[in-house]
Parts: structure tokens; C-alpha cells; sequence
């Protein structure tokens, strides 16, 4: 499994490159422009192409684009949907300029309407975005923790989804934090079997591309978003070292979302690191 951080690019992409190096990242993933607005960042195709070519250099590959936490694809506002929409197809360019193989993005929530109403317009949405995706790029769909009418929240929903559109660069991106407060017990071997096996049932594992590794102190089933250190929460070492020795696993790629600042990116690697080792090892 490559594995890797999410890494800020208020640096530049250089600098992105050289922090996630530096922490023996063989993955990255980083935000296009701010998160935090519908607003996009001019493209700079120079320095995607720098980006793409330093990262071939590194070794650190695949890459994966996070979306804007604004996206909501199920608000009853026209205007939202329009901007999230705007928001997607803006990233799935960058990526395609930037040798970035994977788009990741939540879906939003359903707000006061019917679940079955905002299926069909997220359903709707996510098909005319597949339909103009550029080559090589995959959409991925994040898992959410189940809170409220938030969308995505369990596996059966997100395989929904994937019959639904039947598009082939459509995949999966599954949180452990969410997973684990959506109600999904990570912290055993028996439990991440039973996870792996029903996403395999209901979505595919061949549409599963990427983990967020990420651990959590919210109580099993709390439906709250809250990360954690790895090892230092609830699902702990045993749950990722479940996930790492599994063998339908082996070739996805794992982001960390951890908190804090490179002290902490370093301990949370050097975490994940003897993780996969002694996954690796039987240790």
C-alpha cells in the first residue's frame, strides 16, 4: 500500500514536494486553492507540470486533490449545487494538468428534503461532472460519518451510488474516522475483515482506491468527525495494522489526516511505518 500525508500548498507545489519527501511520503494529497470558498485559484500549468515531474522524481505517487469542504451536491439551493459543480469540475482539470490521479470529495447532505429526492439529484449531479471527467482521473467519493442527513454515511449508500452512474472513474474513498463513527468497528481483525468484505459486496474493491487513515476518541457509532494520532485513539494499532497486512489492500493508497504540525506528521508517520513493517513481517 502507498501511503502518505495531506500536505498544505500555501508554499507552493515545490515546497509540497519537499515536506512530504522529507517525511518518507510515497503518496500526497493536497487542497487546490482555499477549502474554505467557492473561489478558484487561476491554474498555473507550469507549475502543475513541475509538480507532476517532481513527485515522478521522488517517487511519491499516486496524488489525490481533496475538494472544497463547501461542496454540497443534495442542497435544495440551485446556487450551491452550481457552485460545487464549478468546484469539481475545476479540480478534475488541475488533476489532469497535474498527473493527479485522484479527485476525492464529500458528497453533502440531503438537509429537511427526502433521502430519496437528494439521492437523485446527487445521482444527476455527479453524472453530468463524469460526463466532461478528463482521462486518467478518477472521482472519488468520500465516506461521511453518518451524522444528521449527511450523505455517504454507510457502504450500502455509496454502493448505491456506484450502480446508479455505473461510471468507470468513479470510485471510493473510505475514512477510518468516518467509518468508525458511522458505526463500523475497526479496531480488530475480525471487524476489518467484516468491513473489507462488505465493501466488497456492496462497492467493489476494485472501486475502493483510497484509505484516509485516520483514528479517533469519538465512541463507536458517535457520528461526529473528529481525527485523531494514529494508534493514540479508539481504533488504535491493532485496527490499522488489520488494514495494512490485508491482502485485498495491498495496492490501494492510504492518506493521513492526522492533526497538528510536522512534529506530529512525522510521529504519525513513523506510526504508519511500523504498522506496514510488521504487517509485512508477521511481526
Amino acid at each position: 500500500m502507498r501511503y502518505g500525508l495531506h500536505v498544505p500548498i500555501k508554499n507552493g507545489y515545490d515546497a509540497a514536494v519537499d515536506y512530504a519527501q522529507r517525511l518518507g511520503c510515497t503518496a500526497i494529497q493536497i487542497f487546490s486553492s482555499n477549502p474554505k470558498t467557492y473561489r478558484v485559484m487561476a491554474m498555473d500549468v507550469p507549475a502543475l507540470e513541475r509538480f507532476k515531474a517532481r513527485r515522478r522524481e521522488a517517487g511519491i505517487d499516486p496524488a489525490a486533490i481533496h475538494t472544497s469542504y463547501l461542496i454540497n451536491l443534495a442542497s435544495e439551493d440551485p446556487k450551491i449545487v452550481a457552485g460545487s459543480k464549478r468546484l469539481l469540475k475545476n479540480d478534475l482539470e488541475v488533476a489532469a494538468v497535474g498527473g493527479i490521479a485522484f479527485v476525492n470529495t464529500h458528497l453533502g447532505s440531503y438537509g429537511s428534503r427526502q433521502r430519496s429526492e437528494g439521492f437523485a439529484q446527487v445521482v444527476a449531479a455527479l453524472g453530468e461532472t463524469l460526463d466532461s471527467i478528463p482521462p486518467g482521473v478518477w472521482l472519488i467519493m468520500e465516506n461521511s460519518a453518518g451524522a444528521g442527513q449527511l450523505c455517504g454515511g454507510t457502504l450500502e449508500e455509496l454502493g448505491e451510488f456506484i450502480r446508479a452512474l455505473d461510471h468507470p472513474q468513479l470510485g471510493v474513498c473510505l475514512d477510518t474516522a468516518h467509518s468508525w463513527a458511522a458505526g463500523y468497528a475497526l479496531d480488530t481483525k475480525e471487524g476489518v475483515d467484516r468491513f473489507i468484505d462488505l465493501a466488497e459486496r456492496e462497492i467493489g474493491l476494485g472501486r475502493l482506491k483510497m484509505f484516509h487513515f485516520n483514528d479517533t476518541q469519538i465512541p463507536l457509532g458517535g457520528h461526529r468527525d473528529r481525527h485523531w494520532h494514529i494508534g493514540e485513539g479508539n481504533i488504535g494499532f491493532e485496527g490499522f495494522r488489520a488494514l495494512a497486512a490485508h491482502p485485498e489492500l495491498r495496492e490501494k493508497t492510504a492518506i493521513l489526516e492526522t492533526p497538528g504540525e510536522e512534529a506530529d506528521d512525522a510521529r504519525n508517520m513513523q506510526a504508519i511505518r511500523l504498522i506496514f513493517e510488521g504487517a509485512a513481517t508477521g511481526a
